[in-house]
């Protein structure tokens, strides 16, 4: 690892964009691509520090991305678990409200029915706010799949054009 990386400054964590690490990875690319042979050989030389540095950036952001999708899945849970809760107190002052009206015998009929709509009220709307995070989540955790996804075959991709490479420059040496 470079003094550079050891030493920079400490910054705002903003999670990496998907642009930010295909140029990174474009990089990486072109410093391979464009990196001299060794004479009578199939290795290349690369400024080592250079990759090492761009490798380290790379597998930096990339643990950025999960844990933005693990911190999605805890607050999806505790989102759900509030959403409970109220669920819970709603619950609980229909119940208070139906014990009220139920004291009343005048009324009685009045009460168990304003009771069960209420409780059927929160209980559809708990469901409704517990099934919205849950499709938030999902749609959250398939863009970050997609974008690890992309990633993944970006890199398959390079390292088929990197073999390749080697595939056509074995020939032209021997000949030399």
């Amino acid at each position: 690892m470079s003094d550079e990386a050891e030493h920079a400054p400490d910054s705002i964590n903003v999670p990496p964009r998907m642009g930010e690490m295909l140029e990174l990875v474009d990089e990486l690319i072109l410093a391979v691509e464009g990196a001299r042979t060794v004479p009578l050989s199939n290795n290349v030389m690369i400024d080592r520090a250079r990759l090492i540095d761009m490798l380290y950036t790379l597998r930096d952001q990339l643990p950025d991305e999960l844990r933005a999708a693990r911190w999605m899945v805890r607050e999806r849970e505790s989102f759900v678990a509030r959403t409970n809760e109220t669920a819970r107190e709603m619950l609980e002052r229909a119940r208070n409200r139906s014990e009220e009206l139920v004291s009343e015998s005048y009324i009685v009929k009045e009460a168990v029915d304003e009771a069960n709509a209420l409780v059927r009220h929160a209980e559809a709307e708990a469901t409704r706010i517990r099934l919205e995070a849950e499709d938030y989540n999902e749609k959250t955790l398939a863009e970050t799949e997609g974008i690890l996804a992309d990633l993944l075959a970006q890199v398959r991709h390079s390292r088929a054009e990197l073999h390749q490479t080697r595939t056509r420059t074995m020939p032209e040496e021997e000949e030399d």
